[in-house]
């Protein structure tokens, strides 16, 4: 089954996919990282580039001819093929269509109320259907 690790109270989705991004990197991890929308996207493609200036992190738009070869994947899109389905970032306020089809996934909540409003119905909506749940909140110890 689906393991699901909220992270609560993240001041910066981007920065903080980018972390999340890189140390599954390192770790030799696939993933792919749910934007909210094209723009996010396209923001978060950027950001990969520039996130440490002695780091690369191989990533790619979903649909992109590399996608199979590259370990990070970012797409707003859940219709588009994907060429694994490890771990998962949602960076949306709304249920990834194809959460189970993931063998982790990390729901990054904001510190925007309506954000957080979202996750916390995301994280009831989990509970009732018995997914293992991990809650880590930033800046707490």
């Amino acid at each position: 089954m689906t393991r699901i690790d909220f992270h609560t109270n993240i001041p910066d989705k981007l920065a903080y996919a980018c972390r999340l991004a890189r140390k599954a990197y390192a770790s030799k991890a696939r993933v792919v990282v749910l934007a909210e929308d094209a723009a996010q996207a396209e923001a978060l493609n950027a950001a990969l580039w520039t996130v440490s200036e002695s780091d690369f992190i191989p990533h790619v738009l979903a649909g992109d001819p590399l996608a199979n070869e590259t370990p990070i994947i970012i797409t707003a899109d859940e219709g588009v093929p994907l060429p694994h389905h490890e771990m998962l970032v949602n960076l949306t306020r709304r249920t990834p269509a194809l959460l189970s089809k993931f063998a982790r996934v990390f729901e990054i909540i904001s510190i925007d109320e309506d954000d957080a409003a979202a996750g916390r119905q995301r994280y009831v909506a989990y509970k009732k259907q018995n997914y293992p749940l991990t809650h880590f909140v930033a800046g707490q110890s």
